[in-house]
């Protein structure tokens, strides 16, 4: 009997303990999907406890500040609120899904177009950059110091704005050039008036210039001298002109020779006061080439003697051999009055006026000529 009990009590205790654990583990389940539920259900009411809660929150819009108050927890739904729209090409300083907190700060920069010209190219860039320099920069566009950019690098940006880099060039170039000698003359007493000696050979001078060309764009826009360099000095050329004057040749007629002493030349009968020989005849005219004078100037076709050139009656002479206002016989020329000078006209010399420039000039230099110096009265008066 006593057995038994043992056995009995034994059974009732493992019954006991069975039935728990059994029932622990079906419930274990339950229990745990009851404290998810409530974990959740907590974290719900907090949410929506902070989600309607009023928060003040900063927004910059383009650098404009606006304090705003609003319930919405997610900056999308903030600026959905507020019909701020966010481009592309914006930027915001925080995620459009982020969680917006009171006392929070948002900056939006809206971007600008702005319409980009360089190197041949024209594109359209949206930039939030505050400088036409970090909107280059921001586009790639790679520009040198000799590189002209308009506007200016620091000008603000402005919306459709149009910018434009200029690609400077430069260019050295080098180019030599002859100097012509000059021809120097020296007066030489030695040598007979109206001969020159050349003395010293002249060199023609060598200078070098450089020169900059500046292109923009490949188009040239200017070209400056920078340098000009002698390289070899010009030598003059030296040319001695003689001043030593001739004694004229004069023949004096003698009363004795009266063959000589009365002559009669086309009809005309006169006794010359002195006879020339070998005689130099030149022409020249009232023009530039002979006197330097043009048709405008007071003094043109006046003579030393102040008569008007006449063609047939007019010649140049030395005063010293022919007297001004006398008149001559040349041989095969005919009648002429002296009243005319010339600096090159020195002993025995004439120039006979011509009113043909041209015909002056084919005239040439004729010797030998025999003149007869008569007197200041006309011959026919004598």
């Amino acid at each position: 009997m006593g057995q038994l009990q043992l056995k009995d009590t034994h059974g009732k205790r493992s019954s006991s303990m069975s039935f728990a654990l059994r029932w622990k583990h079906e419930n274990l389940r339950l229990i745990i999907l009851s404290a998810m539920i409530s974990i959740a259900m907590t974290f719900m009411f907090l949410v929506l406890l902070y989600g309607t809660a009023d928060k003040r929150v900063s927004v910059v819009v383009n650098g404009q500040e606006n304090i705003v108050s609003t319930k919405q927890w997610v900056l999308q739904r903030l600026l959905d609120e507020q019909a701020i729209t966010i481009g592309p090409n914006d930027k915001v300083s925080m995620p459009l899904n982020g969680g917006v907190k009171d006392g929070d700060r948002i900056v939006i920069d809206h971007a600008v177009p702005l319409q980009v010209k360089a190197d041949g190219k024209v594109r359209t860039l949206y930039t939030t950059e505050k400088t036409v320099r970090e909107a280059i920069d921001q586009a790639n566009i790679s520009v040198r110091n000799q590189d002209k950019v308009l506007p200016a690098m620091d000008t603000a940006v402005q919306p459709n704005m149009s910018v434009t880099v200029v690609r400077i060039d430069k260019h050295l170039s080098q180019n030599s050039y002859t100097v012509p000698f000059t021809v120097v003359k020296k007066e030489d007493p030695n040598l007979p008036q109206g001969k020159q000696k050349l003395m010293q050979v002249g060199k023609e001078g060598t200078v070098v210039k450089r020169y900059e060309k500046v292109f923009a764009d490949g188009k040239m826009v200017s070209h400056t001298l920078v340098s000009k360099m002698t390289q070899a000095t010009a030598i003059n050329q030296v040319v001695a002109v003689g001043t030593k004057k001739e004694e004229p040749k004069v023949t004096v007629l003698s009363a004795k020779a009266p063959s000589v002493a009365t002559m009669t030349k086309k009809g005309v009968t006169f006794k010359p006061k002195k006879v020339l020989k070998n005689v130099t005849l030149t022409a020249y005219s009232a023009g530039v080439e002979s006197t330097g004078k043009s048709k405008g100037h007071p003094q043109y076709g006046i003579t030393a003697s102040g008569a008007r050139v006449k063609e047939g009656r007019t010649i140049a002479v030395d005063p010293k051999v022919i007297p001004i206002g006398w008149w001559v016989y040349i041989e095969g020329i005919g009648f002429r009055r002296a009243e005319d000078t010339g600096g090159a006209i020195k002993g025995n010399k004439i120039d006979v006026y011509f009113d043909s420039e041209k015909y002056a000039d084919r005239f040439g230099r004729k010797k030998g000529y025999t003149v007869y110096v008569l007197g200041p009265k006309k011959p026919e008066s004598i």
